[in-house]
């Protein structure tokens, strides 16, 4: 198996500043990279930056970019790092556009550089999901991998369900 990992900010790259200012974030490097160093993986896997941005700031280009990353890999297995305002759209709008690969989106509530962050379950869950399903798009969150036709979210506990 390869998965290809597609990084495009949100909350899961979140870091802190590396100059004055510490109480902003700011992106840093890739989540993903820090925990696949932890979880050894027995497949292989490549990660690209799509863009480092909150998802609420995504453009049209940058979806565009994200797809066309999708279909000009030759890999099949996507797995996209994505802020959860927006992922859910995200998901809508590559349905459209991709359709015979394999993305599942996953992203985090708190940084990956928190103690308590979700990032690597939402991460081990995707790439587990990743091992099962056949294409199609797909949303993991909070333990729960879905259709993203299928999935929702309480705006009020901020849970995918």
């Amino acid at each position: 198996m390869k998965i290809t990992f597609i990084q495009t900010g949100g909350t899961i790259d979140k870091d802190y500043p590396k100059v004055t200012n510490g109480w902003a974030f700011e992106f840093g490097e890739p989540a993903i990279q820090r925990i696949m160093d932890k979880l050894e993986p027995a497949f292989e896997y490549k990660i690209v930056t799509a863009c480092q941005k909150d998802s609420s700031q995504l453009l049209k280009k940058d979806l565009d970019e994200i797809a066309n990353l999708i279909r000009h890999d030759n890999g099949v297995k996507f797995i996209i790092t994505h802020g959860t305002d927006t992922m859910i759209q995200t998901a809508l709008y590559l349905n459209k556009v991709v359709n015979d690969k394999l993305v599942i989106i996953t992203g985090a509530i708190r940084p990956e550089r928190f103690s308590n962050s979700d990032a690597p379950i939402n991460l081990g869950s995707a790439i587990a999901a990743a091992n099962l399903l056949e294409k199609g798009i797909y949303i993991t969150m909070h333990g729960v991998v879905k259709s993203h036709l299928d999935i929702n979210r309480n705006l009020e506990t901020g849970k995918f369900f």
